[in-house]
This record gives C-alpha cells, structure tokens and sequence, in this order.
C-alpha cells in the first residue's frame, strides 16, 4: 500500500509558474514509476507527465512538454512537478499516482495509488 499527498496548488496568473508535491508513505518508494494526471471541471482525468522508478526516464503529455517538468528524491519519497507559463487551460485538480511498474507511464489503468488531489487555477 502507499499513501500519496499531494501539495503546492493554489491560483496564479497567466505565465506564472508552480511546483507541486506529492508526499509517498507506506511502501518503498522507489520501487514505483509515478505520475501526474489532471481533471478540469467537466472533463475526463487526463495524463500530465511520469518519471521512472530512477528517475531517468520521463515522459509528458504534448500539451505540456517545455513547460513542465517532473522530478523526484527517493530519499525524500517526493516526486515535483514544475510548471512554468502556466495558460488558464492548464486549470483543473492535479493527482498524483504510484504505478505498478517502475516505468514512466502514461497509462491511467497502471496505476494502482492515487492521491486526492490539488487544485491549480490559472487566471487570464
């Protein structure tokens, strides 16, 4: 089992950035690929960006590739993610899964952990 928290969301202005956290406990952490996923208002959850178990291979949605970036520190059991020139369509919760493989998926069913949750809302 492993409990994910995630933290850092909050209301920020077009072409502002943020990072977000997710807190892993319960497992070994590093044993897991991990990802972000968003779901805006009305929408189906969709993909962000995932990062290997070592954290050297990465993967992210086009629609956030140069803006984005996700990271993680094993001995902290976090994973980040940065976002810089943040768009009003980036708006929406932002969640935080442990997979089932070590790999930096972009698969929703492949992940069996999920956190509850941040919301990011960027204003025009």
């Amino acid at each position: 089992q492993v409990q994910l928290v995630e933290s850092g969301g909050g209301l920020v202005q077009t072409g502002g950035s943020l990072r977000l956290s997710c807190a892993a406990s319960g497992s070994t952490f590093s044993n897991y690929g991990m990802g972000w996923f968003r779901q805006a208002p009305g929408k189906e959850r969709e993909f962000v960006a995932a990062i290997s178990w070592s954290g050297l291979s990465t993967n992210y949605a086009d629609s956030v590739k140069g803006r984005f970036t996700i990271s993680r520190d094993n001995a902290k059991n976090t994973v980040y993610l940065q976002m810089h020139s943040l768009k009003p369509e980036d708006t929406a919760d932002y969640y935080c899964a442990a997979a089932r493989f070590a790999r930096a998926t972009d698969v929703p069913r492949e992940y069996a952990y999920w956190g509850q949750g941040t919301q990011v809302a960027v204003s025009s």
